[in-house]
């Protein structure tokens, strides 16, 4: 009985009000076919040098939010004010000071560009149009318009590790490459995404997103997904 109820909970469909998050033993959350709880899973720690690097950043950032003038912090608020983001329910808020802080320079630290202790204006890029992903054992490269990007725009490209075949979601995306600014398609994936999760395997499937870049802002994403063939 116990096994059989564990079992139930793994991932089980509910009529409740809506909720996220953790209690005890228990997550509640949401997808498409409405809330779900499920038995709370101990979170993955690799200890890999991504995860490292996004650490050390979360510390750096912390650090420097405290060095700022008061009049530099009230700027990020500012801005934290009109960018608006979507939670795990749906519902839209905005972002505080130290979130549009750490948002825009983690952003630059991802470009390579130097980080900025004032808050710049909100600049909105241009989203990707299109993106033609084609793949083989040996060959991975992402075909985009528009092309070449505006001056001062990059591509972010996040891919996912490999998946099987019939999957239709994702929500492990990585972010595998940034473009030079200005460059013009296509771009070749392969030499960075078999460095950070292996070369292309016949049959599996590979969820990515790609951003345009500018200026620490980041557009809304393009997603997509292809089989590796033969």
């Amino acid at each position: 009985m116990v096994l059989a109820c564990a079992m139930l909970l793994a991932r089980m469909k509910i009529l409740d009000v809506p909720r996220s998050g953790s209690y005890q033993g228990v997550t509640s959350s949401r997808n498409r076919f409405g809330q779900y709880v499920r038995t709370r899973a101990t979170p993955v720690n690799p200890g890999s040098t991504a995860q490292g690097t996004v650490r050390s950043r979360l510390s750096l950032n912390a650090i420097a939010w405290r060095a700022l003038t008061d009049d530099q912090r009230a700027g990020w608020e500012s801005l934290g004010s009109q960018i608006t983001r979507s939670d795990s329910l749906g519902q839209n808020y905005t972002l505080n000071g130290f979130g549009a802080y750490c948002m825009v320079n983690n952003n630059k630290l991802a470009a390579g560009d130097t980080v900025v202790s004032a808050a710049p204006a909100l600049t909105s890029p241009t989203n990707i149009v299109t993106a033609t992903i084609t793949s083989t054992g040996g060959t991975l490269s992402i075909a985009y318009t528009v092309t070449p990007l505006s001056a001062n725009t990059r591509l972010f490209i996040y891919a996912s590790p490999q998946r099987a075949a019939g999957r239709a979601y994702e929500g492990d995306l990585r972010l595998i490459a940034v473009t030079a600014a200005a460059a013009a398609s296509p771009h070749n994936l392969l030499s960075a995404y078999t460095s950070r999760l292996g070369a292309p395997v016949v049959g599996n499937r590979i969820f990515f997103a790609f951003h345009a870049y500018q200026g620490g802002f980041r557009s809304g994403p393009l997603l997509a997904s292809h089989v590796v063939v033969t």
